[in-house]
């Protein structure tokens, strides 16, 4: 009868719902396993195996998981945020202070968004440089490489966009700081006379600004672009990203692996029964044949099933992640200073620490500390995959003991060139002190910047020429601006003051 049957189904719903739902069996086995992979739309972008050497702790850190963790905590805490922000010039700051003091759980929650950022830029950073540093851009992942490189400028973008949202003198000045960099290729074209006609500095400012002024069509800008446009970019590129690992056959790895590096890793139930003892022999199509074909001992050996491990691997990390930022907000407040001012600049004014490192280098020529040199940088970065094509392990940290000298000697070697010029420059200035009226095209062509930027190719064509290698000279120029930015960011955050000038401590800053 319809109506006993419509009683039975109704019993039986929980049941038809979980079958629908999940449509394999209990991951108990290994097919069970990666049907859980597979089925399911979260999880499918991972293989379905993984080799179990990509589990070891100190293999990639988890810096990986750390950013996307990160990014995840970003976008929870930002639709939290945007419930009560009001991206308005008129009601943003006092949105920010309702969110501060009077929201329950609201200033905890922009702790935790102001520190993951930071924690998601940082990780980025150690990402790129881990990636980088084993040679795991190398042939199939090259294109993957490119998509980290867009995802490092989505991140930097993502938490540009975000620092003039609180309309607070910090925001104001450090996106006034910036908004002028954007228009620095100016400088380029007063030169040769071509801004009435082309302004590609004025473009720029106007593209980001929307007007000449920071101002509401400013402000409108960087919430659209912090709350949507980028997000989305992001969300896009970093599904692409991991998926491509899967597919680029795993996280890069050596091909000779001893058994002590598998320890403390989980094992495969059942590896004993997978291609354990790779045979010597095998047979051809009209004979027994000595040696191996290539695809004997190529099988699955070391590798296990990525439910549950890896997800377990990774839901710690991100736990882990969750906690350190939770710690971090709890203790330490994400700055807000007095309403935005256009007429009371800070001195100094200061861009996030992230920036800092170009922040002074435009101290010396906007042009090329803002747009020149970091233009250059990405773009050798972009192409590295391509320009270094020999043939070696990959998964090795520095490849080998000279690929470790090589970046030990480039580590002092860019501590001392950098180090040497800043001290100079504090010492004895630059150009534009000894020659008041000198041509803007020299200061272009001649500054920190560019200095230390020549002294790295130069550094970089003699590892090339000493060991025959573009490995090798990849590796000392990575070094080198991984260091000078290290240098000049402690540099710019610890001892410029007012009006940007040297100090040693905060206490000897001038008062006001």
């Amino acid at each position: 009868m319809p109506f006993k049957d419509y009683f039975k189904n109704l019993v039986k719903f929980p049941k038809t719902f979980r079958d629908s739902l999940i449509r394999h069996d209990k991951p108990t086995t290994d097919r069970a396993r990666s049907q859980t992979v597979m089925n399911n739309i979260f999880l499918h972008i991972h293989s379905t195996r993984i080799h179990r050497y990509t589990l070891k702790k100190t293999f990639s850190f988890g810096l990986g998981v750390i950013s996307a963790a990160s990014f995840f905590i970003l976008v929870v805490t930002g639709v939290l945020l945007m419930i009560y922000y009001k991206p308005s010039v008129t009601l943003a700051y006092d949105s920010i202070k309702d969110i501060h003091f009077i929201v329950p759980g609201g200033r905890f929650i922009r702790n935790v968004h102001r520190w993951a950022t930071n924690i998601m830029i940082l990780s980025v950073f150690l990402h790129m440089a881990r990636v980088f540093y084993t040679a795991a851009y190398k042939e199939t992942r090259s294109f993957n490489w490119l998509i980290g490189m867009g995802l490092f400028v989505l991140t930097l973008g993502l938490s540009f966009t975000g620092y003039l949202l609180p309309w607070d003198q910090l925001a104001y000045w450090a996106i006034t700081i910036c908004s002028n960099i954007a228009a620095s290729p100016r400088e380029l074209t007063d030169l040769f006379g071509m801004t009435p006609f082309f302004d590609p500095g004025g473009m720029m400012k106007l593209l980001i600004l929307g007007s000449e002024e920071i101002g509401q069509d400013a402000l409108t800008r960087f919430f659209w672009l912090h709350c949507i446009v980028l997000p989305l970019a992001a969300g896009v590129l970093l599904s692409a990203h991991i998926w491509r690992v899967r597919k680029d056959g795993g996280l890069a790895r050596p091909d000779n692996i001893k058994a002590k590096d598998f320890k403390g890793i989980p094992e495969d139930a059942k590896a004993d029964r997978v291609f354990e003892n790779a045979p010597q022999k095998t047979y051809g199509l009209m004979c027994l044949v000595r040696g191996k074909s290539p695809v004997v001992a190529r099988g699955p050996e070391n590798t296990i099933p990525s439910w549950p491990s890896l997800f377990v691997a990774e839901a710690s990390l991100f736990m882990l992640t969750f906690a350190i930022i939770c710690v971090l907000a709890y203790f330490f407040n994400a700055p807000l200073k007095e309403l935005a001012n256009p007429a009371v600049p800070e001195n100094p004014a200061k861009a996030p620490w992230y920036f800092l490192g170009l922040q002074e280098l435009v101290s010396y020529s906007a042009f090329m500390g803002g747009v020149g040199i970091p233009t250059i940088t990405l773009l050798g970065l972009a192409l590295i995959p391509y320009l270094d094509l020999e043939k070696q392990t990959l998964g090795r940290w520095f490849d080998n003991r000279i690929g470790r000298n090589v970046a030990r000697n480039s580590f002092f070697y860019a501590a001392g060139v950098t180090l040497g010029l800043l001290a100079f420059t504090v010492k004895f200035g630059w150009l534009r002190n000894w020659y008041p009226d000198i041509s803007q095209g020299v200061i272009i062509l001649v500054n920190p910047g560019t200095v230390l930027v020549t002294f790295f190719v130069f550094w970089s064509f003699l590892c090339m020429l000493k060991y025959d290698s573009t490995r090798l000279s990849a590796i000392a120029l990575f070094t080198c601006f991984i260091v000078s930015f290290i240098i000049l960011t402690y540099f710019a955050t610890v001892h410029r003051g007012p009006s940007w000038g040297f100090y040693w401590l905060k206490s000897q800053w001038p008062i006001h």
